[in-house]
Order: C-alpha cells, then structure tokens, then sequence
C-alpha cells in the first residue's frame, strides 16, 4: 500500500501567506516533514495526531542529510500515510525538491508540488519594491550564493550578474556577497548600485536594510550569522528607505 506526498511550499514565514491549499493538505496531513523555516506557527495547520517531523537544514547546524530525508518520506508514504513534505519559500526554488522527487518516483509513489511565496516576492513585497521596474529592470534572475560547501559557485556569469538593467535575488549568500560583489564590480557594475539586505522576511524578526553593492559588501566582509536572509540588488528604487 503506497500513500501519497504533497510537497507544499509555506512561503517565507508568515502564515497568512499560506495558500488555501497549502493549508487544506496540512489539515489532511498524517505525517508532516518540515523544514527549520517552516516550523512555529505555521505547524499550528496541522491535523491534531499527525507525526511531526523536523528534518530541515540549517547551515552551521548538524542536519539530517538528504538521503535520509528521502528515504523517511518514502517510507511513511509505505504505510499508506498522507505526507506533507513542507518547504520554506516555494518548493521549487533553492529547495533540493529534485532530489525527493527522484526517490519518490523509483519507490513508485505519487506526488504533487504545491506552489508558494517565495522570500524574493516577500522582500520585495516588504520594502515596497516592484521586482521588475519598467524600461530599467527587463528581468528579474534569482541565484544561490553558496555551493555545496558553502562557498561561492564556480561557474556564475558575472556578465550577467553585473546587468544593470536586472534585478538579481541572492539565497544563502551571506558569506560569500564581499566575494560576488568584487566580482561584479570587476565586470563594469557600479560600486553604488542599490543593494538591499532583508533578514527573516514576514516574521517578527524581520530587518530590512538599504546599502549600495559596496557598502554592504564591507558590512558583510567575513559574516558569520546564521539569520537566514537574501539580497536583492540592481534596478532596485533607489529612493525607497528602510523599513524595520
């Protein structure tokens, strides 16, 4: 007997940003696999009884690794159970869904992916930002800023990057921003070209900081935080001021 996954996306931090959806599987839900994002309130929509499991990854932090996560969703989707796996953000986005989708499809098990808020939208959203701005922002390009071992990616198209009629989207990039910016600036971006740093987006901890590539570039010279935040950075208002 084989059960079925939804993977639903609970967006950024907030609850009120559940889609009906999302919030319709969790109340249906007999086991729920959540990430560290995803968890406090948001775990409220669960059904009373359902198994709670944690199995998110913080970087800094032991984690379960993503064979194990894998394999606990197929396995409870064995027993027959209706499986939420819950993911920050959207799903699909910085997510490593690829991954659990592989394991599903070679157990035979059914899935469906549940679309959500992503933190690129709730910053955006927060700041009172458009994230593509007429005639001085034709696209919009999200990208990590860390590989596998949490340094900057091999490989990134700095020419690209460094558009400065795009806006550009850094997950988990942190660490590594001194880094990318000094490469974008070697590729001909200008050193005061709008930067935003936004922490905890949609939760009560959320900070909101304006900067240029440069000034944040220096702030950010050897971080070791571990607040989960993104950068937004390019045709970005340059007029908008920081909201707490």
């Amino acid at each position: 007997m084989s059960g079925f996954v939804s993977f639903v996306s609970s967006g950024p931090g907030d609850p009120d940003l559940l889609t009906l959806k999302a919030v319709a599987r969790l109340q249906a839900a007999d086991a729920v696999l959540f990430d560290d994002l995803s968890s406090g309130p948001i775990l409220a929509h669960a059904r009373p009884g359902a198994d709670l499991v944690g199995v998110g990854k913080r970087a800094g932090r032991p984690s379960p690794k993503q064979d194990h996560v894998s394999r606990l969703l197929v396995d409870y989707a064995k027993t027959g159970a209706r499986v939420v796996r819950l993911k920050s953000g959207d799903a699909g986005i910085f997510g490593r869904l690829e991954e659990e989708i592989t394991a599903l499809t070679a157990a035979g098990i059914g899935y469906e992916i549940i679309p959500g808020v992503t933190a690129a939208s709730a910053a955006a959203a927060a700041a009172g930002l458009p994230l593509t701005r007429r005639l001085t922002s034709r696209r919009v390009q999200f990208i990590t800023g860390a590989d596998v071992t949490g340094e900057l990616p091999e490989g990134l198209n700095f020419a690209a990057l460094a558009d400065p009629a795009a806006t550009t989207v850094v997950y988990m990039g942190k660490r590594t921003f001194a880094d990318l910016a000094r490469n974008l600036i070697a590729h001909g971006m200008p050193p005061d070209t709008p930067a935003l740093l936004a922490h905890a987006v949609s939760t009560p901890e959320q900070s909101l900081e304006r900067h240029t590539i440069h000034s944040l570039a220096t702030l950010l010279q050897g971080a070791q935080s571990q607040t989960p935040a993104l950068i937004l950075y390019g045709a970005l208002a340059p007029e908008v001021e920081s909201r707490a």
